[in-house]
This record gives structure tokens, sequence and C-alpha cells, in this order.
């Protein structure tokens, strides 16, 4: 099936051997059965020939989200080096709908994320140098958000639970300044070298790699006592993914969907155990409720030492009430695959500072992190100590008068 896609529709049959030389054997037949079925259809493209939900969905094809791994490079250099290469930069995207709007070498700065750069859906990185030499990451918007949202200290301590391929793992790097440890599980052994090889070229080298079962990590051990932020993105039934939503939504059963469903909360529940856990994000690429918002919900009922964090007011598209702290992603609405994303952080106790303090309850914008002088004076430091209590002052004058009278004895 492979072969005769290639040789109908791709770049021709590129192998040798008995598999080419009976595909070029048949290549007659199967050229006319191809014309005799538009005839059949009454149609004149290809294209036509594919079932209705599929030509819909390809009349509404994203765009192409380029990150800038900060490791490497920076915003400007990127587009400077595109702009010599004939490349139309367009600037900042004043709303969401003008990145549906590019074509040919246009592109634009992303409406929401600084370090996202939009392109049109057809246009193709994968053997370009930036991209090949790791200064930039092909990855949809929707995926930066996690990372992005999670916003760890430099220097932290933090954890990414289901990390394989690796995108996720190298934004959490890039945010931490390779400064820190940056733990990353996976159970897959290919896929955890597939990942290793690619921070590798995105230049990460703050990262602990474990070939792992995630659920099977002891939170209590000595080595993630500092261990403050954690990103869950588990496996899910990526009916989210524009390239699987039509199969999984159409053949993925109701008893599949709890026995991801039961993982997921599994994995949120054994996330929440980290004794020194601040802050937790958990993603996933589905659209079903059932692994969004109720996962998280049976989560909170189970652990009501956390809360839900606002995430993103400005964000076009909500989670379902009565979680519309949550934020989902979706190809109509935000121009991005299907994707959902919660954040949950520790309560405070009487006793503890405001390193907790969430966005929900602080004049700040969470949408645009940065170390601008101005956003830190706004922003609780998260691992500032509590400032000694100042004794009262009759206390201190009385002390001080003793003092005296013992001096002048």
């Amino acid at each position: 099936m492979v072969l005769v896609f290639d040789l109908l529709f791709g770049r021709g049959v590129k192998c040798g051997g008995s598999w080419k030389t009976m595909m070029v054997k048949h290549r007659s037949r199967l050229q006319a059965a191809l014309a005799r079925m538009k005839v059949k259809q009454k149609v004149r493209r290809n294209e036509d020939l594919l079932p209705p939900s599929v030509q819909e969905k390809n009349a509404h094809d994203i765009p192409r989200y380029v990150r800038i791994n900060t490791l490497k490079t920076t915003f400007d250099d990127v587009v400077d080096y595109l702009k010599r290469e004939g490349y139309s930069y367009q600037g900042k995207a004043s709303r969401i709908e003008d990145l549906n709007h590019l074509s040919g070498k246009m592109f634009m700065g992303d409406v929401h994320l600084r370090e996202i750069l939009v392109f049109s859906a057809k246009r193709d990185f994968h053997d370009h140098y930036l991209y090949k030499s790791g200064h930039i990451i092909l990855q949809d918007k929707a995926s930066c958000l996690p990372a992005y949202l999670l916003d760890p200290p430099v220097g932290g301590h933090v954890i990414d639970a289901c990390a394989a391929p690796g995108n996720k793992t190298s934004h959490l790097a890039a945010i931490m300044k390779n400064k820190g440890k940056l733990f990353a599980f996976d159970l897959d052994a290919k896929r955890l070298s597939t990942m290793s090889t690619l921070l590798l070229r995105a230049g990460v080298t703050c990262h602990l790699l474990a070939n792992q079962d995630f659920l099977k990590v002891d939170p209590l051990s000595p080595e993630y006592k500092n261990v403050t932020h954690i990103l869950l993105d588990p496996s899910c039934s990526g009916s989210g993914m524009v390239c699987l939503s039509d199969r999984t939504t159409e053949e993925l059963d109701s008893e599949r969907l709890d026995a991801l469903a039961a993982f997921q909360l599994r994995c949120l529940n054994h996330v929440l155990q980290f004794p020194q856990l601040q802050r937790v994000v958990y993603s996933t690429c589905s659209i079903h409720s059932q692994e969004n918002e109720q996962v998280v919900s049976d989560c909170l009922e189970k652990n009501p030492g956390f809360r839900l964090v606002h995430l993103f007011p400005e964000w076009p598209e909500r989670g379902h009430v009565p979680l519309t702290q949550c934020l989902r992603a979706s190809t109509t609405k935000t121009f991005t695959h299907g994707f959902f994303v919660a954040m949950l952080e520790k309560k405070p106790t009487s006793n503890e500072g405001s390193y907790h303090t969430s966005p929900s309850s602080m004049d700040v914008d969470i949408s645009a992190p940065s170390n601008s002088e101005e956003e830190q004076t706004q922003r609780p430091n998260r691992n500032t100590s509590m400032e000694q209590p100042q004794l009262p002052l009759k206390v201190k004058t009385k002390r001080n008068r003793k003092k005296h009278q013992k001096q002048e004895s």
C-alpha cells in the first residue's frame, strides 16, 4: 500500500530489487484503475476521492509553528536569518485570526507565545539548517503551553514524568536556562534513545534521563527532595491530533477510554506525593472530557491540599464547565491540534510563605513570563525564605533600658 501510494501520488518508487520490478510491471494498470475511479465518481482531482470528513479537515489546515530554541539562538537572530533567505516577516500577530492568513514565505510572531514563529501550513522545515542544527524546534503551539505555563525557576529541580519524544523537555530546559536538574522518565527504551538524540541536538545539558516507569519512582527518594515543579503529559487517546482524530474518535470504545483515564489519574495522584511539590501541569492531546476535566476533578477530590490555577485569561478556549480555569485548544478556535492543559498548585498553609501564590490571586500575567526587572519585582521569588519576625517595639525598648542600667552600675 505504501509503494502504491508513492507510485501514484508521491515522488515515485525509491526502493530497488523485486519490489520495484513488481511495481513497475503493474504501473499502467494501477494508473488506469485510478483514472476509472475518478470517472466513476465524477471528480477531476485525486483529493476529491477522499471522504468528505477528511476533505473538511484538510480545508482547515493548521499553521506551521516553529519554536525558537533559546539555548542556541535568539528570536531576532532567527528572524534575521530567515529574512536573508527571502522570507517576509509580517511582525507580531495582533489577533489569532491573523495566523490563518499566511501564504508563501510570509511568517509572523505568535500572538500569545513570544518564542513561536508562525508560517503557512504547507511550509516544511525538516531539511532546513536551523532545524537540523537545533536552533528551531518543530512543535505545535498547543504543545508548547505546558512548559510555558509551568514556568519552572532557573536552577530549580523539575520532573518531566512521561517525557519522550522530548520537545517539552527541551522547552523546560530552555526556560531553566540549562541550570538546575531536569529529571525525565519514559518507559519506552527506543523513544528514550530518540529523545536523547533530540536533546543533544537542542543543546540540553541539565537533564537526567531514566528508562523507568514513572509510577514506580519513589517520591520520598532523597534524589527528588528538592523537586518543586512537575510536567505530566501521560499517554492518551491522541484524539486531538489532526492526523489521528478521525480514527480515534470513531474507533475508541468506552472501555479503552476508561483504562486510559484510570492510568492518567494514577499518574496525577502519584505526582502529588512529591513532598516539596509546588506546581504540576497536567496535559493531554485528547478532546475527551473523560481524559481531561474528569481526571482533574477526580484528582482534586482525593487531594484537597491542591487547587486549580486559572490559566491564561485571554486564551480563546476554556475547559468545560465548571473547570474553566483549564485551557483547551482546537483546530477551529486556536488553529492548533486539540489539546488540554490544567495546572494544580499546593495550597499555602498558615506557616508557609507566598511562594505558592498563583496568577489567579495576583495581578501578574502568566501569559508573558519573562526575566525583566519589572516583572521580577511584581512576582515573589519562589525560593525566598520568610523573613524573621521583628520584635515588638515595647520589648526592644525594655531590653535597651535594662542594658543601659547595667552599664551605669
